[in-house]
């Protein structure tokens, strides 16, 4: 009797392994990525400058305002079972900048995502592209020039555009913005017209 729990036990052990281990292996670490080192970096940073307000360019307010958005990214890359997804609820075609995880060396691809899309799990959506004219919350004149903006390893971004005024809205706050030149992703100079033409052509959730 004593063999036969032994064996039994041991079959439920090796079960598991062969079950389990991919799944957990699947799952990403993104406590090691580079987007965790830069959120804890600039994190203490902004404690810093939180005990000396003197010496900060920021107001309280503002400094508060950025450890919010800052702990919440944090967060997300300490509890994210997945990498970051992008879904589409502007109405539009939607220009989002992915990459397969462990190929970044090749670079991410500003790809089209369609209205009511969510780009695949198995990739990395690192941000959306916002083309000349976007108009954004604060800022309802319209972008005079195209962004590229960036969230977190992790976030699972919406995209939605306010119907009573055209503002593009996302549930999260991005982790950067950037102009031409100040990263090396491709952020062509495009309004919403060109990105309704193209054939959506992002990795998207089945």
């Amino acid at each position: 009797m004593k063999l036969f729990r032994m064996t039994l036990v041991a079959l439920v052990l090796l079960v598991n392994l062969v079950i389990a281990q991919p799944s957990w292996a699947s799952q990403p670490n993104l406590t090691q990525g580079t987007d965790y080192t830069e959120v804890t970096q600039v994190i203490d940073n902004l404690l810093k400058l939180k005990e000396n307000p003197a010496d900060s360019q920021y107001t309280s307010e503002e400094i508060e305002r950025k450890l919010g958005d800052l702990k919440l990214q944090k967060y997300i890359l300490e509890t994210a079972q997945d990498w970051a997804q992008c879904r589409n609820e502007t109405g539009k075609t939607l220009g989002v900048y992915a990459h397969k995880p462990k190929k970044l060396a090749q670079g991410n691809t500003l790809y089209f995502l369609g209205n009511g899309q969510i780009t695949d799990n198995d990739w990395d959506c690192d941000g959306v592209y916002l083309p000349t004219g976007t108009k954004l919350p604060g800022d309802t004149e319209g972008l005079t020039e195209p962004l590229a903006i960036k969230v977190v390893d992790g976030t699972q971004l919406v995209a939605k555009s306010n119907p009573e005024t055209g503002v593009l809205e996302f549930n999260v706050t991005p982790a950067n913005v950037f102009k031409v030149g100040d990263i090396d992703w491709l952020i062509p100079n495009l309004t919403q017209v060109d990105i309704d033409t193209k054939v959506p052509d992002a990795p998207i959730e089945d």
